[in-house]
C-alpha cells in the first residue's frame, strides 16, 4: 500500500527541499504557511505593516535555517510558528529603550514632599477635618462634594433636594465658618 503524504509531511518535505536551496519548494512553503505565520506576527506585534515586514524577515530566516529543522522532533508548523514567534518577540524587545544605569536613578530628585512639608500637610488636614466637624453634617458633606469631589452646585442641590440658591448660601456660609475656624 503506498504511503499518503499528510499536510504536515508535505510541509516537512518542503522545509527539507528549502535546505537544499529549492526555490520552487520555498515558494510553495510560503503559499501554504504565510497566512498562519502572518497571524502569529500580527497577534504579537499588533501592527499590520510591522507584521508584514516581520513575516518577510521570518521567511528569510526559514530559507537560511531550513537545514536546522529536524523532522520528527517537532511538527514542521510548530517549528515555523516558533521562528515567527521568536522573531516577533525580538522586534518587541528591540522597541524597548535600553535601561539606564542605576546610578542615574540616584540623581533623579524625589517629587514627593519633604518630611517637614508632609508633617505640615498632615497637621493642616487634621485642622481642616476638625473645622469641618464643627459644621452641620449635610453642609460639611456639601463642602467636601463641591471642593474635594468636584460636584457642581446644581448636582449638590439635586442631591440634597434644595434649591440652587440655597446650596450656594450653604456653601458660602460654610466657607466663612471654615475660614474663621482655621484662622482662630
Amino acid at each position: 500500500m503506498p504511503m499518503i503524504d499528510t499536510p504536515s509531511q508535505d510541509i516537512a518535505d518542503l522545509i527539507a527541499r528549502c535546505a537544499l536551496r529549492d526555490r520552487a519548494a520555498f515558494r510553495v512553503l510560503y503559499e501554504r504557511t504565510s497566512a498562519k505565520l502572518f497571524g502569529v506576527t500580527l497577534r504579537i506585534l499588533k501592527d499590520r505593516s510591522e507584521a508584514e515586514e516581520a513575516l518577510q524577515e521570518v521567511f528569510v530566516k526559514v530559507w537560511q535555517r531550513a537545514d536546522r529543522y529536524v523532522a520528527g522532533t517537532t511538527s514542521p508548523i510548530s517549528w515555523l510558528v516558533a521562528v515567527a514567534r521568536n522573531h516577533s518577540l525580538d522586534i518587541l524587545r528591540a522597541r524597548r529603550p535600553p535601561s539606564d544605569d542605576i546610578d542615574v536613578a540616584l540623581e533623579i530628585p524625589d517629587a514627593g514632599p519633604s518630611p517637614e512639608r508632609a508633617t505640615q500637610d498632615s497637621q493642616e488636614r487634621r485642622q481642616i477635618e476638625t473645622c469641618l466637624g464643627t459644621l452641620d453634617p449635610e453642609r460639611a458633606d456639601a463642602v467636601r462634594g463641591a471642593y474635594l469631589d468636584g460636584y457642581s452646585y446644581e448636582e449638590l442641590a439635586t442631591r440634597y433636594t434644595v434649591p440652587l440658591n440655597t446650596m450656594r448660601t450653604w456653601l458660602r456660609r460654610s466657607l466663612i465658618k471654615l475660614k474663621d475656624c482655621l484662622s482662630a
